[in-house]
């Protein structure tokens, strides 16, 4: 990976919001080709493929990817990318009906060293915990995660997300 590939991987995403869903694929093959000039084994290739076929509605395509970029060593090569892969793959394995997995994966990640992802382990953590039937602790979660973001108020709705569940992660 250098300078000129990142800038290319990202000028591509920064430009993904404003396709058409239709170019699903071509935005998928411009994603695999930039993933082609890596060198064989790096754990970027899947990443990045997985973020493309989750991005385009294909979360059944991606989880096999997430856990071969893990397996690869990503969380060497970028920490930050491989939290992102622990938000992103339990998304999916929400998606395709494997909530629990996603519990057990985004649980370490609230003791993980704080960075910009916190609020969204904490809302993905949420949703799956809202899956298997833990709505009141996702709500805690939620709340807490939003209550330092708020303009006021934010010591009452910390309160109330530790009072939702007393041994709660969003007492942490």
């Amino acid at each position: 990976m250098n300078k000129d590939w990142e800038e290319r991987v990202d000028t591509l995403w920064a430009g993904f919001a404003d396709r058409p869903e239709e170019e699903a694929p071509v935005f998928r093959a411009e994603i695999a080709a930039l993933t082609a000039e890596l060198p064989e084994g790096s754990p970027l290739a899947p990443f990045e493929e997985a973020c493309a076929w989750d991005s385009t509605g294909h979360s059944d395509k991606a989880v096999p990817l997430y856990r071969e970029a893990l397996e690869r060593g990503l969380r060497e090569v970028s920490p930050y990318r491989a939290r992102r892969t622990a938000i992103q793959l339990a998304s999916s394995l929400r998606n395709t009906g494997q909530a629990e997995e996603g519990v057990r994966l985004l649980t370490p990640e609230l003791d993980a060293q704080s960075d910009e992802l916190d609020d969204a382990v904490r809302a993905c953590l949420a949703l799956c915990l809202s899956s298997v039937g833990r709505d009141r602790e996702g709500l805690s979660l939620v709340l807490g995660a939003l209550a330092p973001h708020l303009p006021r108020y934010q010591r009452s709705m910390g309160n109330y997300a530790r009072a939702l569940v007393p041994e709660s992660p969003a007492r942490r």
